[in-house]
């Protein structure tokens, strides 16, 4: 349950900020999150497809 934490958290943030009528913050924020999840994923296969 600890990894899903982090998801939860922005989850709840970006409904926080549709609820306030900041639609346009909760967007930036779910766009920021996606980023920063695609950058994770691809970040380490490209370390592991360079041989040393």
């Amino acid at each position: 349950m600890r990894a899903f934490g982090p998801w939860l958290a922005v989850l709840a943030v970006v409904l926080l900020l549709s609820a306030l009528r900041l639609r346009t913050l909760a967007t930036v924020v779910s766009l920021a999150w996606l980023a920063w999840c695609v950058w994770t994923w691809i970040r380490p296969a490209r370390r592991r497809s360079h041989p040393d």
